[in-house]
């Protein structure tokens, strides 16, 4: 039996990408209960962000606006991707989930427009691997759902 060397390969990236997500959505589960960690944060980055700038537009009309309700579905949506991703149920939907989610917070902190996002581990290599994955990741060897 010859072994499908690029299923495995997407099998690998899925399993660490849903270990990575499901670790990243734990270490926030103190958002569920106190929102201002994350509003903290959108402060900050708000103070940094240049007046006119997509981040600073984003954050003063989506993200902090929205703060309680990101709070509590960025903690989730992390857990349930990577959940999903492990066990490879709606791999791509999942993926492609998880792509929205870090796509904007890289947005909200201004790193999208940078120089870092392509040396951030947190950047490209998250963005690419996951829209990767949601449009590559259908029938994957050790999926619950093929």
């Amino acid at each position: 039996m010859a072994i499908d060397r690029q299923a495995t390969g997407l099998t690998i990236i899925r399993i660490a990408l849903g270990v990575f997500f499901l670790f990243e959505g734990l270490n926030k589960y103190r958002w569920l209960m106190d929102a201002s960690i994350l509003a903290g944060r959108f402060s900050h980055w708000l103070a940094e962000a240049a007046a006119g700038s997509p981040s600073h537009w984003y954050l003063e009309h989506v993200a902090i606006p929205g703060t309680a309700v990101f709070a509590r579905l960025v903690p989730l949506g992390e857990i349930a991707a990577g959940l999903a991703l492990i066990a490879g149920v709606w791999t791509s939907l999942a993926a492609f989930l998880a792509f929205m989610m870090v796509l904007n917070i890289h947005v909200a902190s201004g790193a999208l427009f940078t120089y870092a996002i392509l040396t951030n581990g947190y950047g490209l290599p998250v963005l690419g691997a996951t829209l990767g994955l949601a449009f590559g990741g259908v029938r994957l060897p050790l999926s619950v759902r093929r």
